[in-house]
């Protein structure tokens, strides 16, 4: 490794705030396949066995935070959450916020094709950096350099993802920690026909009862399931144990 690509890689350990006891798995995560082919006699091995294991590192990581994060949701909340996080445009992003593209050795034909800016490239990269922090470290450190990128993304889930339809979202939620699914009740309805307004009561388990008013009963029950998500929210951050930083 040349005295220029140890200073570069330096300046890049500072964006991720993280310092490398060996910086060799830091260049080596950032070795694309066509740098290799092209410079065979450098012996230079590329990324793609980092990002085979940085994807279950990241994969095993995130699920931990989810399921520390949100104890009653459901499996199936809990994968649409991973998912929304972990895939090629979300870690591509998280890339280029990292500008992991600026420290990439690529081949000719890479560079020359925007390989820099790839969102398949850039979301590998990641993936192997994060096998590279692993394997230098080990699992308690990596987990909170990841538990830190991904959380932002995973609030970002929650609104996009699974409050996109408060009453579904909240159904699960029910019946996954109390069995039951939520009362929704009609209080009043106030207007002409052709201009009404609907008042519906919505009582979760005896823990939770807000109300959503709507042009529709299906607009006040959604504005009621999502007041009570709100209120589950903040009982839970209540609840939850602090956790080591």
């Amino acid at each position: 490794m040349t005295d220029e690509r140890i200073a570069s890689l330096k300046i890049f350990q500072q964006k991720l705030d993280y310092c490398f006891n060996t910086i060799d798995l830091l260049d080596n995560a950032l070795i694309h396949r066509s740098f290799v082919n092209e410079n065979p006699a450098l012996g230079n091995k590329d990324n793609e066995r980092l990002e085979f294991l940085g994807d279950a590192v990241i994969g095993l990581c995130l699920s931990d935070l989810l399921v520390r994060k949100f104890p009653d949701y459901a499996e199936g909340q809990l994968s649409k959450l991973r998912a929304y996080v972990v895939n090629e445009q979300s870690l591509a992003g998280l890339a280029r916020k990292l500008n992991i593209g600026d420290y990439l050795l690529l081949g000719r034909g890479e560079e020359n094709s925007g390989g820099r800016t790839k969102a398949s490239i850039l979301s590998n990269a990641f993936e192997a950096v994060a096998a590279a922090i692993y394997l230098d470290c080990g699992l308690e450190i990596t987990y909170k350099f990841l538990k830190n990128i991904f959380e932002p993304l995973v609030e970002e889930g929650i609104k996009s993802v699974i409050y996109s339809d408060y009453k579904t979202a909240l159904q699960e939620i029910c019946q996954n920690r109390f069995k039951e699914t939520p009362r929704y009740t009609l209080i009043n309805e106030v207007g002409p026909d052709h201009d009404k307004i609907f008042k519906i009561s919505l009582t979760v388990a005896s823990m939770i009862t807000t109300t959503g008013m709507g042009k529709s009963k299906k607009e006040a029950e959604q504005r009621a399931a999502r007041r009570a998500l709100e209120e589950f929210a903040k009982l839970q951050e209540a609840s939850s144990p602090p956790t080591d930083e």
